[in-house]
């Protein structure tokens, strides 16, 4: 089923220093919402099920993002805002937002949480939202997004304490994160599989995975084209027909790594996405393994 993360816009509320969508230098743009809807229906014709609005804080286009959920649920796709939750400061007011992305279509709101968000947004503000949503009947989950230290054992007790349901999310380090100091990772040999959801940008450069896929700043090797330049059906068949995608998705990162020489040692002090970018951010290693995938070797199992 093809499922895209649409970026409306980078704009965003919040500095946080963890967030992988952006860098230091604080860019935004933001689509033509003209632009948006034509893209949308384009996407409905291309056989696309699920739209998830994301990139920086998109309700701070409440109005537009109505409008495209909206044009979404007429088209029989499904719908997720990632939100920050900012709006949510008080009951009434997460409710007021709540009840009329409901009446427009919305299936589903991704709360983010975490120490660095919340260092901009009140806990209770993910308490206000998550209860709106169960008020009215929109489903919800919290995005715990964790490096999983000590410092944000507080914060996994908030969440269960006022009975919220949530997912850890591990921290990417990739964007302002990508300067955040961490120990190598010991863990079991895993296969790391990778679903790759598209991503699309306000400047509509869509990528073959999420928007830390942009940052392969050496082979830009996620990057599928432009709309101005391809259709949306094409662009996606560019990604379920490259060969080396189908090995990230089915085989495992894992693989590909001891495949490319990694010993295993090595392998398990990554994690995922950080392996990912050893293998896919240097031109030869790269190479090597595309050459591999264009070949006979179709499954790299035991």
């Amino acid at each position: 089923m093809r499922t895209i993360a649409f970026g409306y816009s980078t704009q965003c509320n919040l500095r946080c220093g963890h967030c992988v969508a952006k860098g230091e230098i604080p860019e935004t743009s933001t689509m033509d919402l003209g632009r948006a809807k034509e893209i949308i229906h384009e996407m409905a014709e291309a056989g696309v099920k699920g739209i998830s609005f994301t990139a920086g804080e998109p309700l701070i286009f409440f109005n537009e993002i109505n409008e495209l959920v909206r044009l979404c649920r007429d088209l029989g796709i499904y719908t997720r805002i990632v939100t920050n939750s900012f709006w949510a400061t008080t009951r009434e007011r997460a409710d007021g937002v709540v009840r009329e992305l409901k009446q427009n279509g919305l299936c589903q709101l991704r709360l983010s949480y975490s120490r660095w968000h919340q260092q901009g947004v009140a806990p209770q503000n993910v308490v206000h939202a998550a209860e709106s949503g169960q008020r009215y009947g929109l489903d919800y989950f919290v995005s715990f997004v964790t490096d999983f230290s000590e410092q944000d054992d507080p914060h996994e007790a908030f969440l269960r304490t006022n009975n919220l349901r949530f997912f850890p999310e591990p921290l990417i380090y990739s964007g302002r994160a990508a300067s955040f100091d961490h120990d190598d990772l010991r863990t079991d040999y895993q296969a790391n599989c990778c679903a790759m959801n598209p991503f699309l940008t306000p400047e509509l450069d869509m990528y073959a995975c999420c928007d830390a896929g942009s940052h392969f700043t050496e082979t830009n090797v996620f990057f599928l084209g432009n709309l101005a330049d391809s259709s949306v059906d094409a662009l996606f068949r560019a990604s379920e027909t490259n060969r080396l995608f189908h090995l990230i998705r089915t085989a495992g990162i894992t693989r590909l790594a001891h495949f490319a020489g990694f010993t295993s040692r090595q392998i398990i002090g990554y994690r995922k996405c950080d392996l990912c970018k050893a293998l896919l951010n240097d031109a030869a290693t790269l190479g090597k393994l595309q050459a591999a995938a264009a070949g006979n070797v179709n499954h790299w199992t035991r």
